[in-house]
């Protein structure tokens, strides 16, 4: 199967408003892989990923008496902890992947651990965004939040930039447009939300059965406007340790980096995107930079201007091996429109959504 090449752009050329409509075209139009390569990004990124990203495995190995403290269930497993609640494509339950979902209003306002209800969005109709975040306990993960919180501003700060580049483009192509409204959307959003991944190493059982095309993550398309991603991890969780260190009760700052694999052991797995001819190619993000993908939001933000990408993750058929990564979904307000024919508020297209995705 095939390797794609997506569009790569630097960080300076973003801030600098040196993006051509013509590689915007190419990133994200409608006969493009619909994901965009921004390079030379904050220096402080790559130590940051390699530190998240050892949480992940950190986390997905923790008891399930430790899963109960930072597990949501009324906010049907999309702040805190999720494993096995989400639906591959044969519809059964995805046992091989765990999540930990932050909300991330804390861009716009520090003390803030969810957007704020309101009069049409109540927490009790709608508690997948408006739950508070369910962080683990100091004392288990020690400095996970910090890490988490830095690395998602820092792929927002990102995608106000891309937004920037998208709006230009927008209010030149599309009738009507509001000027720099994807910008203020992703700046000002306090329903951004992130999700730290931990895919399992996959059973023996599963392995002999062959290779599946979404058999960590069904082929789907993301529901916000920009989805920045990090590269993959992959650890070797039989001959690392990937649980907790005996702390000796003292709370060190941060746990210590896991051993990155060079890459996968299995060449096939990883994120695999379907071309608009519907055929799927893999895409490999450098480590040291960030991918945005788009979302059915900015599809309809921009009349179809740009499109959704659908995609899916590959299983490493190669034993004890995982994989870690972070999705930040940068998506508007819930009473944010996003449909600016149809004036279809934001939480009104996800409500749909979440109710077909989980199980």
């Amino acid at each position: 199967m095939a390797t794609a090449q997506p569009v790569v752009v630097s960080l300076a050329d973003l801030k600098s408003g040196n993006i051509s409509f013509e590689t915007l075209q190419e990133a994200f139009g409608p006969d493009s892989l619909g994901i965009l390569i921004v390079k030379d990004v904050p220096a402080e990124f790559p130590q940051l990923r390699h530190q998240l990203l050892s949480y992940a495995s950190y986390m997905g190995n923790l008891s399930e008496a430790d899963f109960e403290k930072f597990t949501n269930e009324a906010a049907k497993y999309l702040v805190g902890w999720s494993k096995g609640k989400e639906k591959l494509k044969d519809g059964s339950a995805d046992e091989y992947k765990g999540s930990f979902y932050v909300n991330c209003a804390f861009y716009v306002d520090p003390t803030l651990e969810a957007a704020k209800p309101t009069e049409k969005f109540p927490l009790d109709k709608f508690p997948e965004y408006l739950a508070p975040n369910s962080w683990p306990p100091k004392e288990m993960l020690p400095g996970f939040r910090p890490t988490m919180e830095k690395m998602c501003s820092l792929i927002i700060d990102t995608a106000v930039l891309v937004a920037r580049a998208c709006d230009k483009f927008a209010e030149k192509e599309i009738a009507g447009y509001p000027p720099a409204y994807l910008e203020s959307v992703v700046k000002s959003s306090s329903t951004t939300k992130a999700r730290l991944l931990h895919y399992y190493p996959m059973p023996e059982e599963v392995m002999a059965k062959g290779q599946a095309e979404d058999n960590w993550c069904a082929v789907h398309k993301d529901h916000g406007c920009l989805t920045g991603l990090t590269s993959a991890m992959f650890v070797d969780e039989i001959n690392i340790d990937a649980k907790v260190p005996d702390l000796g009760g003292k709370v060190p700052e941060l746990l210590p980096t896991l051993e990155e694999l060079p890459g996968s052991p299995d060449p096939q797995a990883g994120l695999w995107i379907k071309d608009r001819k519907g055929v799927p190619v893999q895409v490999k993000i450098p480590r040291d930079c960030i991918a945005f993908q788009t979302g059915e939001t900015l599809e309809r933000i921009t009349g179809g201007k740009f499109k959704a990408v659908e995609h899916s993750v590959r299983g490493a058929y190669a034993k004890g091996i995982a994989r870690n990564t972070l999705a930040v979904f940068t998506q508007p307000n819930l009473e944010d429109e996003v449909d600016l024919d149809q004036h279809i508020t934001f939480g009104e297209f996800a409500r749909g959504i979440i109710a077909k995705n989980t199980v």
